[in-house]
């Protein structure tokens, strides 16, 4: 079942994320380590207009367990999607510090920021429902175009976007790492 996050979910939703934190090799949390990275993470979750606040993001839902996640926003947002993030980091000391400091989405498209299966959960077609799933979210925000980027490495997850729709519209580097950025329009279906 695919449902909208919940402020309840915030825990596994940080787990979720620092998988793919960890796999982007963020400066941030090589430094900071998991455990620290996981406790930010959830802090700033409190806020749900972060990044990875629950009114951001989709859970799919397995048996009761979080099984994946997909979280994004417009790009209009971009500038603001961290600002209870940047609050945590100087409550616990680390005001110069940051997550994210390149810009990742193109103008006028909802950004797809993150989509991550639990490894437990891989392979049963998660992914491709919450990528689906993602389409009425932005469209909720009058966007016409979902956008994401995607590790020039990661062709698995390339083929995933691919086969849902998305083609290569452009290239960026993110954290000191090539990537496609890719776009679909929005199915009205």
């Amino acid at each position: 079942m695919i449902r909208f996050a919940t402020k309840e979910d915030r825990y596994k939703i940080a787990e979720l994320v620092l998988i793919v934190l960890k796999d982007m090799a963020l400066p941030f949390v090589e430094k900071a380590g998991d455990q620290i990275t996981l406790e930010i993470l959830e802090e700033a979750m409190e806020d749900p207009h972060y990044r990875y606040g629950w009114q951001r993001g989709l859970v799919s839902e397995v048996n009761g367990e979080v099984a994946g996640i997909a979280f994004g926003y417009p790009a209009s947002e971009e500038e603001t999607v961290d600002k209870s993030l940047e609050k945590v980091l100087a409550q616990h000391g680390l005001a110069e510090q940051s997550l994210f400091t390149d810009h990742e989405s193109f103008a006028g498209e909802w950004y797809l920021d993150l989509l991550c299966v639990d490894e437990a959960y891989r392979g049963q077609g998660i992914a491709s429902q919450l990528l689906t799933s993602i389409d009425k979210f932005a469209l909720r925000s009058g966007a016409t175009i979902v956008g994401l980027c995607v590790d020039h490495e990661n062709k698995k997850a390339q083929q995933l976007y691919e086969k849902n729709g998305f083609k290569i519209v452009g290239e960026q580097m993110i954290s000191q790492h090539s990537y496609h950025h890719m776009q679909k329009p929005i199915s009205l279906d």
